[in-house]
């Protein structure tokens, strides 16, 4: 299943309330979470590669510079590119690795992104961890974000943390183990538990 459309998330939070009664008054509380989407393929997962370890404003501004560079952005085009290029436009050296290596898979017809949202969140989240540079966190994000999968789950995210532990009033944030844990109770849909507490998080910043 994935979330292409906010009925599609809204569903999967009813179906959520159901399977875990904890989370019925949460969203009686704060609504609906709004469905978060990005551009999948190349360009969604090489972004989110960008933004890692950056604030939000440098990682805009890298992005915005990458995409100017290569428009289309397409593997090819990334492939030929050199080093010296890709660093000019502000990619740090382990950023430059994993874009060539990622465009030499997807150019070698390797790897097919838009096929890891048929696959299990599991096995999907496997597949892209396998890859230099793209983490545990990328790899959600991605499937998430990008994908729309249901089950996705950044486990790693500290605003999910936040969002678990104001949600379900517990005195500290879970660690990224205890969150995959935690996580557990809300398969197949963790996607759908995932937009809840960023929602939660948001909910709590308006207040």
């Amino acid at each position: 299943m994935t979330f292409d459309t906010q009925a599609d998330l809204d569903r999967a939070i009813r179906a959520l309330t159901k399977q875990d009664p904890r989370l019925a008054p949460i969203v009686a509380r704060i609504g609906m979470p709004a469905l978060r989407r990005r551009e999948p393929g190349f360009a969604g997962l090489a972004r989110i590669i960008v933004g890692q370890q950056v604030s939000t404003a440098s990682a805009n501004a890298i992005w915005s510079r990458v995409a100017n560079a290569f428009d289309p952005f397409e593997p090819h085009a990334v492939h030929r590119s050199t080093k010296v290029r890709l660093a000019r436009l502000g990619l740090s050296a382990p950023k430059i690795k994993t874009f060539k290596l990622l465009a030499a898979e997807l150019h070698a017809e390797r790897l097919d992104l838009n096929s890891l949202a048929k696959m299990d969140a599991d096995s999907a989240h496997a597949r892209l961890t396998a890859l230099h540079g793209v983490g545990p966190w990328t790899a959600d994000v991605y499937l998430l974000f990008c994908l729309g999968h249901a089950d996705a789950w950044p486990a790693a995210d500290i605003a999910i943390q936040e969002g678990i532990k104001l949600g379900l009033g517990l005195e500290r944030r879970p660690t990224t183990k205890e969150t995959i844990a935690l996580g557990d109770a809300w398969r197949p849909y963790r996607g759908a538990a995932a937009h809840l507490w960023w929602s939660v998080v948001h909910a709590s910043r308006k207040a």
